[in-house]
């Protein structure tokens, strides 16, 4: 017997995701869970935070493999849910997804087919690899937090676009058009902000538009803000945009898209295992699109941490 064979899959589904699409085709995704031939248990998540909790208690009934069906946040709370437990090592978890939200940034770096056919026999053939955890300790008024993440973290502009992003999705409005009126329509009341900026022992003060702190190369429903990424060195890398006009911001929004971002002059690139960004003025966090707290921030990164199963590694969908 084919030591796969012995596997039984948590699916773990959101059924807001893409804008009540997860509700809409759970009977359709269940069905042709059950006719892949995948040993599975099936269960929905009812509020904020819930795959968190589903995952630890989870892990304690011996479960080690998990399906996302949702959007980047959704696996994001399953990825939590594994580090928040101490019944296991996380790097005895596998993680999979099957993508039903807006963005679907991490799925397209690993080639996660967005046909749920495609994406299930993605789970059923079980291809492993092992992945980078990035960790983001942050305040919430004076209590110290912390997320884990593992696509993107964002800060300044990127974090205010997605929470206005998020009060739209509570709403149960959602879309890559969302996405980017929001983007666009924040330019009118964002400014800079003078930021401390520590890369493992190099410090430097800078004027910021934001910052992105990324082990994936997508954010934003198909941004690449750290457009070399690996999820598998050790490293994060962060992609700084410093002081920068609105309307420069808006002729040079193809840089965000194609890869290039670190062509302009006012952006830098860092690659490291230890961030720490502090500012006199709140700057505020969120990461895999989850709205967090805000500054002093401090980022690192946990190599291998945990198993994820890929498509395609590292070829980017069109």
């Amino acid at each position: 017997m084919n030591e796969r064979d012995n596997i039984r899959w948590l699916v773990i589904m959101n059924p807001n995701a893409g804008n009540g699409k997860g509700k809409k085709d759970r009977a359709r995704i269940e069905g042709l869970f059950r006719n892949s031939g995948i040993t599975f248990d099936f269960v929905t998540t009812e509020k904020k935070g819930h795959a968190i909790e589903i995952t630890r208690e989870a892990v304690k009934n011996g479960f080690r493999d998990f399906v996302s069906v949702g959007g980047d946040g959704t696996l994001n709370e399953i990825i939590n849910g594994v580090f928040s437990q101490q019944v296991c090592n996380p790097s005895e978890i596998t993680a999979g997804m099957i993508p039903v939200g807006t963005g679907n940034d991490w799925g397209r770096m690993f080639g996660i087919p967005l046909v749920y056919e495609g994406a299930i026999n993605v789970i059923r053939e079980r291809k492993t690899m092992k992945h980078d955890v990035g960790v983001v300790d942050f305040f919430e008024g004076n209590e110290k937090k912390r997320r884990y993440f593992l696509n993107i973290a964002g800060l300044g502009f990127e974090a205010m676009v997605v929470f206005k992003t998020n009060k739209k999705k509570e709403k149960g409005k959602s879309s890559k058009a969302i996405y980017l009126y929001n983007l666009l329509s924040s330019l009118i009341s964002y400014h800079n902000v003078e930021v401390e900026i520590t890369v493992d022992t190099h410090v430097s003060k800078a004027r910021i538009f934001s910052v992105n702190v990324g082990n994936g190369r997508y954010c934003g429903g198909g941004m690449r803000q750290t457009p070399d990424a690996l999820p598998d060195d050790g490293l994060l890398d962060i992609t700084v945009i410093k002081e920068i006009g609105r309307f420069e911001i808006i002729r040079n929004l193809k840089l965000l898209y194609d890869g290039t971002i670190l062509s302009h002059p006012k952006i830098d690139g860092y690659r490291g295992k230890y961030l720490k960004i502090t500012s006199d003025e709140t700057l505020y966090v969120e990461a895999d699109g989850e709205s967090l707290g805000h500054t002093p921030l401090e980022f690192s990164v946990i190599p291998s941490a945990i198993n994820i199963v890929y498509g395609t590694r590292l070829i980017p969908q069109p």
